[in-house]
């Protein structure tokens, strides 16, 4: 269905060498990969309250065990005790 510039079709290397094009184009450098955007969507559902059930359903993932598995760090709450005690410390007048 999508070819490369040359008409050939596409495979995953043509797909990651487009993507490091597109990114280098960007500005955002070569090291990104097309699976980043796969984890990127779902730290952002997660971080946004969206439920894992509905995560997984939007990846494609047949049931919750993929996402929570592949995804568990960027799932798993932050603790974030530290940061705030130190934001405090640095913005106080």
């Amino acid at each position: 269905m999508f070819t490369s510039h040359l008409g050939t079709a596409l495979d995953a290397g043509n797909v990651r060498k487009m993507f490091k094009r597109i990114c280098t184009e960007a500005g955002t450098g070569d090291g990104w990969t097309p699976r980043e955007l796969r984890t990127t969507f779902v730290s952002l559902m997660s971080h946004h309250g969206v439920a894992i059930e509905e995560i997984a359903r939007l990846a494609g993932h047949a049931s919750t065990r993929t996402t929570e598995i592949v995804y568990r760090r960027e799932l798993r709450p932050v603790i974030t005790t530290g940061a705030q005690i130190m934001d405090q410390l640095f913005t106080a007048t």
